[in-house]
């Protein structure tokens, strides 16, 4: 097991040491560092999957709204679908601007 010594400030200290005086301090530390490290990385995750939709976007088909009312439509009305609403990956032409 490695030692790591870092400096908090005194308030810092007095306030972990009260609240956790019961306590092995030294795994209380270990399970923040590895929040710490878990989240920073689900942060990147997320960035990177954020990059991932808006690249694939950039090579979606665009189509107008009326064009995808009339996909619905036509969707809602065939028997063959229990005429059930489908969800369309959809970029409108218009910047996807609502009216």
């Amino acid at each position: 097991m490695a030692t790591v010594n870092f400096s908090v400030p005194e308030d810092v200290k007095q306030a972990f040491n009260e609240t956790f005086k019961s306590q092995n301090k030294s795994a209380i530390i270990a399970d923040l560092m590895r929040e710490a490290v878990e989240r920073v990385q689900q942060r990147q995750r997320r960035s990177e999957a954020i990059d991932r939709i808006l690249e694939r976007r950039k090579h979606a088909p665009s189509i107008t709204k009326e064009e995808f009312r009339a996909a619905r439509e036509k969707d809602a009305n065939d028997p063959l679908r229990g005429g059930r609403q489908r969800r369309h990956q959809v970029v409108f032409s218009d910047g996807g601007r609502r009216r």
